[in-house]
């Protein structure tokens, strides 16, 4: 089979697209013929060896979607032909990947007045999907009149975290770079669009806010955002860190900078590590999705022979939504 592999950390320049052998589900396991795949940070962590990939060469990719091809024993309540989606498997950059049986989310069929699930949506959905759905239902739940800054609202992410948001009756403050993602940062219904590149967000939320801040900031930009995401919350308020797209934030003085709020630090696999919240999380996910409540942008598709270019957009910051790759 095709497959996208490192042999060294480094750059995108490393992403090698290759011949290798088809992998075979072992007990317990799977395999899925990928249909989509998706480009997220944490792949870039893992190519540069920021994250762990195991040994060299290893295929890149932990999400996607595609259709159970063969099953391995001592597996139930899946078989060939079923329709998957997944978020943490390991070499989903392929035109086949096996994981656990119990990591697979089954996409079922949309009800007759429910809008179809592609599989190339739900490969655009899991990771961000239910990322979006634990920093705004699981941490800090977002209800009716709370206020939220949202950092890169146009992102894949951003878009998803606004829309839930909104879901819950939350007012939303979103960072962009440019009016043209400002626009579709308000198309998913931002109620306060700021462009960080012409005025300072801090100023912007406490003129809005009466000098208050928000009641919970969701940055996942890092260190070029996270110490004034503290600044525009409100006294008790919670900031929530769950990536560093700009690198890690600079050592701190939490009693100096925090006062009296709360700071988490997060990751989706504390919060989707167990099967059946990872399925409740799902379930909201793409439940909202079928009844047209959520809509999901894909930014772009590319096949997977560019995957280098598909990583130099996203660490370009480039991309609006989603970035997939397609096997051949």
């Amino acid at each position: 089979m095709k497959a996208v592999r490192i042999h060294q950390h480094g750059g995108p320049e490393v992403l090698r697209l290759e011949e290798v052998a088809d992998p075979e589900p072992g007990r317990g396991e799977i395999r899925v013929r990928v249909a989509a795949a998706g480009v997220n940070f944490i792949d870039v962590y893992r190519r540069t060896g920021y994250y762990p990939v195991g040994d060299l060469p290893a295929i890149l990719g932990g999400e996607g979607a595609g259709v159970v091809d063969r099953v391995g024993p001592a597996v139930a309540g899946v078989a060939e032909g079923d329709r998957v989606c997944f978020w943490d498997a390991s070499g989903a950059y392929a035109q086949r990947v096996v994981l656990p049986a119990a990591r697979a989310i089954p996409l079922g069929r949309s009800g007759p007045d429910e809008r179809p699930m592609e599989l190339h949506v739900a490969a655009a959905l899991p990771l961000q999907g239910m990322t979006a759905h634990y920093l705004t239902r699981g941490i800090r739940p977002l209800a009716s009149g709370d206020t939220v800054l949202i950092h890169a609202a146009a992102g894949g992410v951003g878009l998803l975290a606004v829309q839930m948001a909104k879901i819950a009756g939350a007012t939303v403050f979103g960072t962009c770079s440019t009016e043209e993602k400002a626009e579709r940062a308000r198309a998913a219904g931002c109620d306060h669009v700021i462009l960080y590149t012409r005025e300072d967000f801090v100023a912007a939320v406490h003129r809005e806010t009466g000098g208050v801040g928000v009641d919970l900031a969701l940055d996942g930009v890092g260190r070029a955002t996270f110490e004034d995401s503290v600044r525009a919350t409100r006294v008790r308020g919670h900031v929530v860190l769950y990536g560093q797209a700009s690198g890690e934030p600079e050592p701190v003085r939490p009693r100096k900078l925090l006062g009296s709020r709360t700071l988490t630090s997060a990751s989706l696999a504390d919060y989707a590590g167990d099967r059946d919240e990872m399925l409740a999380r799902a379930e909201d996910v793409f439940r909202w999705f079928r009844e047209r409540r959520l809509e999901v942008r894909v930014d772009r598709v590319l096949p997977l022979a560019r995957a280098e270019e598909a990583h130099r957009a996203l660490e370009g910051r480039e991309t609006s939504g989603k970035v997939l790759l397609t096997p051949p």
